[in-house]
């Protein structure tokens, strides 16, 4: 069996001149960059083709698929974001109904509106405790699969961004009862399965299409990814025909001997890379529980690679000695600027910590001294002094015990689809059509639409004037990409309040295009 790397190293120690792409002609003397140009080839003879794989990546592939028990696995060099919009196109038949989690990434959204889906949301349970959004509840999928009864495909995410897993075994079985297919977005559970410290990949719990980001936990480069395919209530065909669509023509090789040396890494029992790093991850999990102050968060079901270290309702004085809210965002900048720890994500109440095999013991206790220190320069209510006008630059007057609700998605009314949002942005509706309550079968049609596009139909307006409005943008934070507000959408007042307050606090609010404002239709 050949291993891609070394088939490339040998490649690049022979002496066949290439007279093909790329132009580097693998010369690393060109410009002088520490690149790996003398492994970058193209599909020349011997090397196969990532599109119609017959040998030595056909061989990787099927490596892949026995480290992860699926049935069919595909290499991914466009991220998850081309296995996710493959899956739900795939799954799916144009106009069709889609059960899909509200916290997707927003690739799945994407897909829905390229396929002109019509989405059922899931909403996943929320810990107002904890300030996480939880698991996707067993109760409601059944409930509306019942509901609607021509759902196509369900998706959901597990582990979420923030590491927090559903029953995908129990979600499967619902869906399966009613011969739908389930894909899990398990992007962030790539290591899954591979130590009895972290849960089981879904593969072996029953769904029918399973993403990886391999880059995301494991020893990979970016971008790099798998999808596999399990079953037959997934249309693997029509998965593979958009895998085709959407993936570059010209795969990196590099990404592809980067993958197969990863699955080398990680699988066929290397039990010692794993144990080190749970015994490591252990540790510090165990130092973080001891601190006073700052709390490290975890739900019943939970991934614990990922460190989330709760700031809710702590303060500390700010440079004018007085009492201050401390956010997640301040938590954040002050690892990053004080003690040079880059850190995945800030979120309101919390920061988020990605761990993997990669970290070191001297990394982890870094991070446990850092956060030591800081923990010791904080104080929690009712010890602090009542300054409300110290939280005047978060928008709104923080009482003792409010909450930040990171990410908390609220129900809001779907008045047109995603890909019928998008028509009203680009031009207006035809007299006459009217507007429904909700999707029922479609309120656009094509040829629906004017030829001309009046700009008067279309307004850009801040946040404290968005609520109630029908947004024709996406806005969500990034990471973690999940939506907080979609196209088509009548924006609430617990939105708009949270999407400000975000921007206050000096977080970046994406998918917008004029800062501070969003695009929402005139009428509506």
């Amino acid at each position: 069996m050949q291993r891609l790397y070394k088939k490339l190293r040998d490649y690049a120690a022979s002496d066949y001149y290439p007279f093909h792409m790329p132009g580097h002609k693998r010369n690393p003397e060109i410009t002088g960059a520490v690149l790996p140009y003398e492994i970058d080839i193209t599909e020349i003879e011997g090397f196969d083709d990532l599109h119609h794989a017959s040998s030595v990546l056909k061989e990787a592939e099927e490596r892949a698929a026995e480290a992860y028990h699926a049935d069919e696995t595909h290499y991914l060099i466009n991220g998850s974001t081309a296995g996710l919009l493959s899956a739900v196109l795939g799954c799916t038949e144009r106009g069709g109904k889609i059960l899909m989690a509200r916290n997707c990434h927003k690739s799945v959204y994407h897909a829905v509106f390229l396929n002109e889906l019509h989405p059922i949301y899931l909403y996943p349970e929320f810990d107002a405790e904890t300030e996480l959004n939880g698991e996707i509840s067993l109760a409601k999928t059944k409930d509306l699969l019942d509901k609607f009864e021509d759902i196509q495909a369900v998706v959901i995410t597990s582990p979420t961004y923030d590491g927090v897993v559903s029953d995908v075994e129990r979600i499967a079985e619902i869906a399966h009862a009613k011969e739908i297919p389930l894909i899990v977005d398990e992007a962030h559970g790539a290591h899954f399965g591979f130590h009895p410290y972290f849960p089981d990949n879904s593969n072996t719990k029953g769904a029918d299409v399973v993403i990886h980001s391999l880059h995301k936990t494991l020893p990979s480069l970016t971008q790099t990814a798998l999808i596999h395919m399990n079953g037959t209530l997934a249309d693997r065909r029509r998965i593979r025909k958009y895998l085709h669509l959407l993936q570059s023509s010209s795969p990196s090789y590099i990404l592809m001997a980067g993958m197969d040396e990863c699955i080398r890494a990680v699988s066929g029992g290397k039990s010692a890379v794993w144990d080190r790093y749970a015994e490591c991850l252990d540790r510090t999990r165990d130092s973080l529980k001891g601190l006073r102050h700052l709390k490290l968060l975890e739900t019943e079901r939970y991934d614990r690679s990922k460190l989330l270290i709760s700031v809710k309702g702590l303060r500390r004085k700010n440079a004018e000695g007085r009492s201050a809210l401390f956010t997640g965002k301040d938590l954040y900048q002050i690892l990053l600027e004080r003690y040079h720890l880059q850190m995945e994500m800030a979120a309101g109440s919390y920061v988020v910590a990605m761990t993997a095999p990669g970290d070191t013991e001297a990394g982890m206790q870094r991070l446990v001294g850092a956060l030591t220190e800081i923990d010791n320069e904080l104080t929690t209510p009712p010890c602090r002094a009542a300054e409300p006008e110290a939280d005047e630059k978060y928008g709104r007057h923080m009482e003792e015990n409010e909450e930040t609700d990171n990410e908390r998605l609220e129900r809001q009314e779907q008045v047109y689809t995603a890909w019928e949002a998008d028509q009203l942005r680009e031009g207006a509706l035809k007299r006459g059509v009217p507007k429904g309550s909700a999707p029922k079968g479609g309120v656009l049609k094509r040829g629906m639409l004017k030829e001309d596009a009046p700009g008067d139909r279309v307004e850009a307006v801040p946040w404290e004037k968005a609520e109630g409005r029908i947004a024709l943008e996406y806005a969500y934070l990034y990471p973690p990409g999940i939506p907080l507000v979609v196209p088509g959408e009548r924006i609430g007042k617990a939105a708009a309040e949270q999407l400000s307050a975000y921007e206050q606090m000096g977080f970046s609010i994406e998918g917008t295009e004029a800062e501070g404002k969003i695009e929402v239709w005139i009428n509506g």
